[in-house]
């Protein structure tokens, strides 16, 4: 590819990713020009843009691929150290969070986006499968968030004993569960909708009902409660 050997020092000032920033606004700059004043200088004959341009085409411009980019992989690009990784680590992980971030008040679920969004920062660009219980009081406001396990890129093991433990312990009195399918399917398994099944007896059985399940990627989510299925 090929690569702008002149400084961006001896850019023009309006063409300078930062002084644009500064003086339009940060929704002006393109991809590359916000990746670019992240990145902060160049390396060797590379200046910041280019580094950035050099990351941008590797992920094809997706931003979605750029998010799921982890040290190692950042570190493979020619001009990209270790510190420069952690700040792109960094600003992508800041990203995420202000996605599923709520105001101070509690988050109260009223259907399936709702909890697709709340898990977004725990469950984005994960490459294991992980299962999420969201403990709820009776007005259907999240009490806790809490992780049940975590297991390899096809499933994890999940043991309801641990699951309504900690329903009662919060004295929740109903439950959303949430698992990621790392390879993108959607569609829930045949193990995944015999231990829908069972979380949902268990739940009738101590009055704390089990109202959706969740399977999440990063392109979109499944809902039992939306499909019928519970």
């Amino acid at each position: 590819m090929k690569y702008q050997k002149t400084p961006i020092s001896q850019w023009a000032t309006e063409d300078r990713p930062r002084e644009k920033m500064i003086n339009n606004g940060v929704d002006r700059l393109s991809d590359t020009e916000l990746l670019a004043t992240l990145i902060g200088s160049g390396s060797g004959k590379f200046n910041a843009v280019d580094l950035a341009r050099h990351i941008l085409i590797s992920v094809d411009h997706d931003l979605q691929k750029l998010g799921a980019l982890e040290f190692q992989d950042l570190v493979r690009f020619p001009g990209i150290g270790k510190a420069k990784a952690i700040i792109l680590l960094g600003a992508i992980e800041l990203g995420r969070r202000r996605i599923g971030s709520t105001p101070s008040k509690r988050y109260k679920i009223r259907g399936s986006a709702q909890v697709y969004k709340l898990m977004q920062p725990k469950l984005l660009d994960k490459k294991t499968e992980m299962f999420w219980a969201i403990y709820m009081n009776r007005a259907h406001a999240v009490i806790k968030v809490h992780q049940i396990s975590q297991g390899g890129v096809s499933g994890t093991l999940v043991d309801p004993k641990l699951i309504f433990k900690h329903a009662l312990d919060h004295l929740a009195s109903a439950i959303v569960f949430v698992h990621n399918h790392p390879s993108g399917q959607l569609k829930p398994s045949d193990a995944d909708v015999r231990l829908t099944k069972k979380l949902k007896d268990a739940g009738k059985l101590l009055e704390i009902p089990v109202i959706d399940h969740l399977i999440f990627t990063n392109s979109g989510y499944f809902s039992f409660a939306d499909e019928g299925l519970l």
